[in-house]
């Protein structure tokens, strides 16, 4: 019987305002429902004038409240985003710049920190891995339910996600569950929907409506999803007690520029996002017309409420605007830095002031974004002056940004790599950039990254595996394309070239957990399980080591025959987060290893009450009841791991092995058939030919 651990995958300015007609009304003891929407751009929605997509909820909220036509993310990836939305702090304030070697500092306030502290319940509701509790963003929050389907294993250039309908059931039961009916509190909750993330793949019937378009159908079942948090609050209309925000965290290029998806530029497609308030019982409804920002919200929310905000914030209310359609000038920064941080080219940042944005590259760029909305005149060579007092803005607004530093690893994990001789092939940051490593100048090789990920999940591994190599042999200081190959090689079957692969990646970067767990994983897979054992121990020696380090770490020490350290290993994985049942997993399969069914089989139900989504805590009890002979269990086990990941090749195995075993031989053809085609290259060559064998008597 297959049993398998599981593997980690691969400067404040004020807001002035004119004159007020009325004083501006506040509400103590409101709820407050925040609603993220990762990747909406704004001209997405019906109420910013898309005629195509259908989003009647999100729609009549605009109508009945105050919509913003042009609020400006301050970054345009999903963590550091949330981050300027939730604190009101720019990103070289709270020091959050991209999802990945960064984490959120445990001494800057949070909406949730503020409203806890005012005695609301507090509780986040999220959909996908980078807003996972390990980056930071739980503090404040009573409940952090990142159950987004975190036990499967994550599926090549992909995270897994929780789709909004099951997230909004969690926060609505949540909400409904007052823990004082007679005298209940006032609650604060933060529902993130990670539709319409690319890959855009949306539920029926918005699949067929939206054939031409799926970002839309994603739009349009996001929409849908809202309806039992948002239709009981709208039909309460101005006798409600909730303030509702609505924004997308940034938006999505969807070709222009060149760029598909969105990390790379810094242009309206993913920098404008829908901002949406509404509570009619404190202001009626207007559109405001002049710019916003994502750290506006959380000033704005306390300020409602009559709650002083903190001192430093980088945001300012906007009830005055919101109330009187008083003016807004405050000035935008923003920067966009993933393809700097991950692949060495230049970083970039901008200012937006009234109508023009300033974005300084290598080839600085200036636009006139009203009588431009589509950023196609580059006005910097012919308005210098613009230029010359954005650009002394810009500085400005970064004069306390120390640089985009990931986290830095201990200095006793800085010893124990370069004892080890790890440290040699660091790059060093770049001190200054040039026209070719100006993104502009990239944005056709980002579509080539593009395309290996297009080319892999279409079935042509050894076309990805070129084009990757390719890749790399233009850009070598790009941690991400190795990143790419080495999961890539590994798919192929050989790890040993993909741990090769891996460790040039985490070379350029020592400090990213990320890639050293996987450097372990492929390590163990090549049969270099001390190897890896080495390899990984230093990255657990920090005071909050990484969840899948911890994870890679203990499948290593098991596979060497150190069952107890590795059971320590998974449970201080398991104490790090109790809503991941990986580290149940795994413990379940010491268990197995050992011998001790009982105790496996306990393990892995209490990882399934944690996480019911685990196929591999359904293979593990598949196998523990296929010892004792309980066959048609077993089957029943394997039958549900398969259902929930129908590419897990060890329960086809399993399946189709025990089915034949009951004596139902054709159920069986059909588990084994699928075995063949999953079955990683170069790997359980005994049981492949046992199939095969079989399949063609």
């Amino acid at each position: 019987m297959f049993i398998q651990f599981v593997l980690p995958a691969a400067i404040a300015f004020a807001v002035t305002t004119g004159c007020r007609p009325s004083p501006v009304q506040r509400e103590p003891g409101l709820n407050v429902l925040l609603i993220t929407v990762d990747t909406l751009r704004a001209d997405a929605l019906g109420a910013y004038g898309n005629a195509t997509v259908s989003t009647p909820l999100l729609d009549r909220l605009s109508a009945g409240g105050v919509r913003f036509s042009r609020a400006l993310a301050q970054t345009v990836v999903t963590l550091p985003s949330h981050a300027n939305i939730l604190s009101g702090r720019y990103p070289f304030a709270h020091g959050v710049r991209e999802n990945s070697g960064f984490r959120f500092p445990d001494n800057v306030d949070t909406l949730a920190t503020l409203l806890k502290a005012q005695g609301y319940r507090t509780g986040a509701f999220v959909s996908a891995f980078p807003l996972d509790v390990r980056f930071g963003l739980a503090r404040g929050f009573d409940v952090y339910d990142d159950r987004y389907g975190k036990g499967a294993e994550r599926a090549a250039f992909r995270e897994p996600e929780r789709a909004g309908t099951a997230t909004v059931a969690a926060a609505a039961a949540w909400i409904a569950a007052s823990p004082k009916p007679q005298a209940p509190s006032p609650w604060f909750a933060w529902v993130h929907l990670y539709e319409p993330h690319f890959p855009y793949a949306p539920p029926e019937p918005y699949a067929t409506r939206y054939r031409a378009a799926p970002y839309l159908g994603e739009v349009s079942a996001a929409d849908a999803a809202l309806a039992p948090l948002l239709a009981p609050i709208l039909e309460q209309g101005g006798n409600g007690r909730t303030l509702v925000v609505v924004t997308g965290d940034h938006g999505e290029s969807l070709g222009d520029h060149g760029e598909q998806t969105h990390g790379l530029f810094a242009y309206e497609a993913t920098l404008r996002v829908p901002l949406i308030v509404y509570q009619p019982g404190l202001f009626a409804s207007r559109v405001v017309d002049d710019p916003v920002r994502h750290v506006d919200i959380l000033p704005t929310v306390l300020d409602a409420m009559g709650i002083a905000p903190p001192q430093g914030l980088d945001g300012a209310s906007l009830l005055t605007a919101m109330e009187t359609g008083g003016r807004t000038d405050a000035p935008s920064y923003f920067e966009a830095l993933s393809a700097s941080l991950n692949r060495g080219w230049a970083p970039l940042s901008g200012v937006a002031r009234g109508p023009l944005k300033y974005i300084d590259l290598p080839i600085p760029e200036l636009y006139d974004v009203a009588a431009d909305p589509a950023e196609a005149r580059n006005l910097a060579p012919s308005r210098p002056e613009d230029v010359r007092q954005l650009q002394t803005l810009l500085r400005q607004l970064r004069a306390s940004d120390r640089g985009a530093a990931r986290t830095s690893e201990s200095a006793e994990t800085r010893k124990r790599l370069g004892s080890l001789g790890y440290l040699s092939g660091t790059a060093a940051p770049k001190s200054s950039y040039t026209e070719a490593d100006d993104p502009k100048r990239l944005v056709a090789l980002d579509r080539e990254i593009d395309d290996v990920i297009t080319k892999y999940q279409a079935g042509d591994l050894r076309g990805a595996i070129g084009l990757g190599e390719k890749i790399v042999s233009q850009r070598p200081d790009m941690a991400v394309s190795l990143t790419h190959l080495a999961f890539l090689y590994s798919e192929a079957g050989d790890h040993a070239r993909a741990a090769r692969t891996a460790n040039r990646a985490l070379e350029l970067n020592p400090a990213a957990a990320d890639v050293a767990a996987l450097l372990g994983a492929y390590l163990t897979d090549a049969g270099l399980a001390k190897e890896a054992v080495a390899r990984l121990e230093p990255y657990t020696r920090v005071s909050q080591p990484d969840l899948d380090v911890l994870i890679a770490y203990g499948v290593a020490l098991a596979s060497t025959g150190r069952g107890a350290d590795a059971l320590a290993a998974f449970e201080r994985a398991r104490a790090l987060d109790r809503t991941s049942g990986l580290p149940l997993t795994n413990i379940g399969m010491l268990y197995l290893m050992a011998g001790a069914g009982d105790k496996a089989a306990a393990a892995f139900s209490e990882a399934l009450t944690i996480d019911a989504t685990l196929a591999r805590a359904h293979n593990g009890l598949g196998v523990v009841a296929a010892q004792r002979g309980a066959l048609d269990e077993a089957a029943h086990h394997w039958k549900q791991a398969i259902a929930l990941d129908p590419h897990d090749h060890q329960a086809l195995y399993n399946l189709g092995d025990v089915l034949i075993r009951l004596g139902r031989p054709e159920q069986a053809r059909t588990y084994w058939t699928s075995y063949l085609r999953e079955v990683p290259p170069g790997s359980d060559e005994k049981d492949r030919e046992r199939v095969r064998i079989w399949l063609n008597r």
